[in-house]
């Protein structure tokens, strides 16, 4: 094909985690065969609270050839084998969020059958018995899985906490080294073709040119590219996520790592404790309708580890996604597509979900509009699923009755979630899609943890003799009691890879 047709010049707008992870990953792609310039400015800062990740950035990371031991070094990065919420069903309660599997893979019906079966026919092994990774994050302990599904070790995930920032000046010197450019300065115009409406060029308010055939927009919640110049609007999910604000501010670190992240809910919302090596990200996101900021920044002083290291601040946002993310030549990565509140630790994975949906679908300079139709359809279903899990974690609760709480437990739902809901309910069922990001071990935890009892199984199950299934139930919870003391502490496990070699 005539090289003629492809795209040579991406022009990124803005940095931060976002626009550093796109660049990483189009020039550790394209080497040097594209010319790609990130316009960003000092003067702007970036959200940077996206600090707990979830277990797809591995592929990240292998995409763009990072080495661990050098991105836990630089990053200052802890690992992370789930979330714990605490007082969301109702005060007092507490549940984990594991990554990995429960139980084992076992023939025939899923595991999770096999565990409410045997619920029913009398045993009290509880579901976070059956996972190895709630187990290591409750006695701060961490490993790595393997590959051979014979060991109990296979069953377990992880993923990260890291500085965000130090994460995208990381990510920075890697594209930079890619052949990279980076201007800086701020946006003045977006030159536009009269006929077709396609951005042809960024101006900066010195007056340098950026042209190219492809944009990525992102500069976060601001979306100057795909709502200023595109005209794309946002589209509101706060009748169902009502927090708009956020109150962030790090701590000392006090003690050992705990080797998860914590959501403690609160009156008008819930407060993140992210433990990092050199101290501990911890915020309060909240709904301004039922608390003021000055309100929510005393909370969360009053529920530190340790002496704050920084000014409280507060960011403003309003949750909902873009429908057409992609228009014309213009791709929105990170908030400008789109917001969800970090209570899943999602926004790192939605970039580099966006990330790997450019990739697959990389367009010539004449932007098929069939390729952005598809990369559309992908992020919405991307995006709707991950609302559906959120929405879950504030409708499902029991025994809280501050204002906002009493909202959410009483709000119509999405009829996708009401039908999840009803079915696991009826069934003990988890009707998943393919490519949805929250797997079963993810629907079954939070389900059973803010207080959705599933009443029946799989027939199949019943195919299993009932001491059999019991005593085999009973037995991983065993392999799983006697294997986590044998494993290291989290904080030595990081020590020895970090120091490795």
């Amino acid at each position: 094909m005539d090289r003629n047709g492809r795209v040579e010049r991406i022009v990124i707008l803005g940095g931060g985690t976002a626009g550093w992870m796109t660049a990483a990953a189009l020039s550790r792609s394209f080497g040097r065969t594209v010319a790609i310039t990130l316009l960003e400015s000092d003067e702007i800062g970036t959200v940077g609270v996206g600090e707990a990740t979830i277990p797809t950035i591995h592929w990240f990371n292998e995409l763009i050839g990072l080495d661990e031991r050098d991105f836990l070094r630089e990053t200052k990065a802890t690992f992370k084998l789930g979330i714990e919420f605490v007082d969301w069903t109702r005060p007092g309660h507490r549940y984990f969020h594991p990554f990995g599997h429960y139980g084992a893979a076992l023939p025939g019906v899923a595991f999770h059958h096999r565990w409410l079966k045997a619920q029913a026919e009398g045993s009290d092994v509880a579901l976070s018995a059956l996972s190895l990774a709630a187990r290591l994050a409750a006695e701060g302990r961490f490993a790595k899985p393997v590959g051979d599904a014979r060991s109990i070790l296979s069953t377990l995930g992880y993923a990260y906490h890291f500085d965000a920032g130090l994460y995208a000046r990381y990510l920075r010197r890697l594209a930079e080294a890619n052949g990279v450019i980076r201007v800086e300065g701020r946006l003045r115009d977006v030159e536009r073709d009269g006929e077709s409406g396609r951005v042809t060029a960024l101006t900066t308010e010195r007056g340098e040119r950026l042209a190219g055939e492809l944009f990525v927009d992102c500069s976060g919640f601001r979306a100057l590219l795909i709502d200023g110049a595109m005209g794309e609007a946002l589209e509101d999910w706060s009748h169902w996520l009502p927090c708009d604000r956020a109150v962030a501010v790090p701590c000392a670190r006090v003690a050992a790592t705990t080797p998860y992240t914590r959501s403690t809910a609160r009156a008008a919302g819930w407060q993140w404790r992210i433990p990092l090596q050199h101290r501990t990200g911890n915020g309060y996101v909240f709904s301004s309708a039922y608390l003021s900021e000055d309100e929510a920044t005393a909370t969360l002083l009053a529920n530190l580890d340790g002496e704050t290291l920084a000014e409280p601040r507060t960011l403003r946002f309003v949750a909902g996604t873009r429908r057409r993310p992609w228009r014309g030549n213009v791709v929105a990565i990170g908030l400008s597509s789109g917001f969800l509140e970090p209570l899943e630790s999602t926004s790192i994975h939605l970039i580099q979900s966006g990330i790997a949906k450019l990739l697959t679908l990389f367009p010539d300079r004449d932007v098929d509009p069939a390729l952005a139709d598809r990369f559309n359809q992908l992020f919405a279903r991307d995006m709707d699923g991950v609302k559906d899990f959120l929405i879950l974690h504030y409708h499902a609760t029991s025994g809280r009755e501050e204002p906002l709480w009493r909202h959410c437990r009483t709000m119509p739902l999405p009829e996708t979630l009401v039908a999840r809901e009803a079915q696991y309910r009826r069934s003990g069922r988890l009707i998943l899609d393919g490519d949805e990001l929250f797997r079963e071990a993810s629907w079954l935890a939070v389900l059973n943890g803010q207080g959705v009892v599933a009443s029946g199984y799989n027939p199949l199950a019943d195919a299993l003799d009932a001491d059999t299934n019991r005593a085999q139930v009973q037995q991983i919870a065993d392999v799983i009691a006697r294997a986590a003391p044998t494993l290291p502490m989290h904080d030595d496990a990081l020590a020895q890879l970090i120091g490795a070699g």
